[in-house]
């Protein structure tokens, strides 16, 4: 709470009320005491009780400054022979704090020793001198602790600075790779999309004469294969990469790899189920919904302890419902530190037009659970004469 309070108020306002207190304690003995004489206590005493204590209102400022005028303002409180007897310690102790806190080194040790030889000289006893140099000396040490430790949090807050730019780096790094990745899947269903309008438009005017249905069926197959390469090239705009010197293309994976997938998982046992009406799923997503388990069941295996896993596949109505969980003791499908597993599934699903998400499992159960959502494309009931209008 204190913390809190010394950062809203400025700090001008702070030393201001420390300035006050420290006048106020050093003029109480001036103020309560009855002399006693019966003659008022000499002026000069509450000059030099102010003068050791106002400077501190800008003791930040000019922290050499307000010691020197402190410390002399200290010594001389003695030189009046009326004055109420008390050691004027304290405005020149808070100064050397604060030399210490904020100076550097020479300047504070030349501070510090004119402070401790000063009071050695105006002293009058041997227990007074042993008292102001303890005082001195742990006033000091404050001061140089509370540099230490200032030091100490901006260091850690420059380094969790850096810790985080360079985590949103290895993040945007990471996303860029997998939007390549992404890339690459999506080519090869891209190019069987375009190949095959192609062969359907050469046999088109060969068959129109002869065979119209068959040119019908032809011209038909042509607009929803590229009805459907528009909307997987809209959803891909943003993401594709060029990656040069890939290698031979290969064929893409889909849901049907799925049994082979989860057989080859080493060390965990790995249920599979199935639930709904399969289907509408489109070319990009099927590779997603792969991609997503595969790399799921890859994060049980590193990080996760898990001796089960489960891969459910849900379709409803218009969404494919995949979710992974395990009843690990460790991090799970989560690598450490966020890892990139998890930033690959989300963009797979986000770049299918889903989401994902990942987490513990709820209500107290062992473990860690992806979720995704895919959306689903059913095809079209509509005759071909309608699709071609």
């Amino acid at each position: 709470m204190f913390a809190t309070l010394r950062t809203r108020i400025p700090p001008l306002w702070l030393d201001g009320g420390l300035a006050a207190l420290v006048l106020v304690v050093q003029l109480w003995p001036l103020l309560t005491r009855v002399p006693p004489d019966g003659i008022a206590w000499d002026w000069w005493g509450y000059a030099a009780a102010g003068g050791a204590s106002l400077p501190l209102v800008v003791r930040r400022l000019a922290p050499i400054t307000v010691a020197i005028v402190t410390i002399v303002f200290s010594g001389m409180y003695d030189l009046a022979d009326h004055v109420a007897p008390q050691p004027v310690w304290y405005g020149p102790l808070l100064a050397m704090y604060t030399v210490a806190a904020h100076c550097a080194f020479l300047p504070r040790i030349v501070i510090a020793a004119v402070t401790l030889a000063g009071g050695a000289l105006t002293v009058g006893s041997s227990d007074t001198l042993v008292r102001g140099t303890v005082l001195g000396v742990a006033a000091y040490a404050l001061g140089r602790a509370s540099a230490a430790s200032r030091a100490h949090a901006a260091e850690l807050e420059e380094k969790a600075e850096r810790l985080e730019h360079a985590r949103r780096l290895e993040a945007e790094r990471a996303a860029e790779r997998e939007r390549a990745r992404i890339a690459r899947d999506m080519h090869d269903i891209l190019a069987h999309a375009v190949a095959l309008m192609v062969v359907q438009a050469e046999a088109g005017p060969v068959v129109v004469r002869t065979d119209p249905g068959r040119a019908e069926r032809a011209f038909d197959a042509i607009a929803e294969t590229g009805r459907d390469a528009m909307v997987q090239l809209r959803r891909l705009l943003g993401v594709l990469k060029e990656e040069p010197g890939r290698g031979e293309l290969e064929p893409q994976p889909t849901l049907d790899g799925l049994d082979a997938l989860v057989g080859q998982v080493p060390g965990v046992t790995v249920a599979l189920t199935r639930a709904g009406e399969p289907g509408g799923l489109t070319p990009d997503g099927e590779v997603a919904a792969y991609r997503i388990v595969q790399e799921a069941l890859t994060n049980v295996v590193k990080h996760s302890g898990a001796t089960r896993a489960d891969v459910r596949l849900e379709w409803e109505n218009e969404n494919l419902m995949l979710s992974v969980t395990d009843n690990g003791t460790g991090a799970g499908s989560a690598p450490p530190s966020g890892g990139h597993g998890l930033i690959g599934i989300r963009e797979r699903a986000a770049a299918c037009g889903g989401s994902a998400a990942a987490g513990p499992r709820g209500e107290g159960r062992p473990g860690f659970e992806v979720l995704v959502r895919l959306p689903l494309n059913r095809p079209s009931t509509l005759p071909s004469t309608a699709a071609r209008s």
